[in-house]
């Protein structure tokens, strides 16, 4: 799939938990130390326009906006969404699993349109109308410099992989029907959907 912004198809999406020290507050997690990297594959993608389903199997789906970059010569930005079944999480947390149950759902790797990245950053995302969550990219632990050069030199970053960078505090759930509305700077990226059962 070739997004829109970019000339080449999708390739791994790479994603970095608590990212922001206030987020791993909120969930009662430590800062980390160390980049937090897990995966999405690529039936998570979702784009402008489309409509979140929520999987049967969970009663909680949160939202976390956050700064997509996409790796290539030219690095290009896009404001995301990583939705995550919150309540499949914990429980795998507890058994020691990895959070792909919990990340990898259709639709849970929203992505809008794709611009020139600058930074900082500023992230916002609404649900019906009111702000949830507001940050800057300023305020991430792991700014983008450092996170591309972690997953190139541990894993091998290739052109038309996407980075979800993380998320600021205010996530919370969503409920069937609610309107989503995340911008990047305000509208140079945005991306809009809907949430059914």
């Amino acid at each position: 799939m070739i997004l829109p912004g970019l000339s080449r198809p999708v390739g791994t999406i790479w994603c970095i938990g608590r990212n922001y020290a206030e987020h791993a507050k909120e969930l009662g997690n430590e800062a980390p130390t160390v980049p937090i990297v897990f995966l999405k594959p690529a039936s998570a993608l979702l784009l402008d326009g489309g409509v979140l389903r929520l999987p049967p199997d969970s009663r909680r789906v949160d939202h976390e906006v956050e700064l997509v970059v996409a790796a290539g010569l030219s690095l290009m930005m896009a404001v995301g969404i990583d939705f995550t079944a919150r309540d499949i999480q914990e429980a795998d947390k507890k058994k020691g699993l990895p959070w792909t149950s919990a990340k990898g759902r259709p639709g849970f790797a929203a992505v809008g349109n794709f611009v020139p990245l600058t930074a900082p950053c500023d992230l916002e995302l609404s649900v019906d109308g009111a702000v949830r969550q507001r940050g800057n990219t300023k305020d991430m632990i792991f700014p983008i410099e450092k996170i591309i050069d972690h997953l190139d030199r541990t894993f091998g970053l290739s052109e038309g992989d996407l980075i979800f960078t993380g998320t600021p505090a205010g996530v919370a759930p969503l409920a069937a029907g609610a309107r989503v509305e995340a911008l990047l700077n305000g509208g140079e990226s945005r991306l809009r959907l809907t949430v059914a059962a």
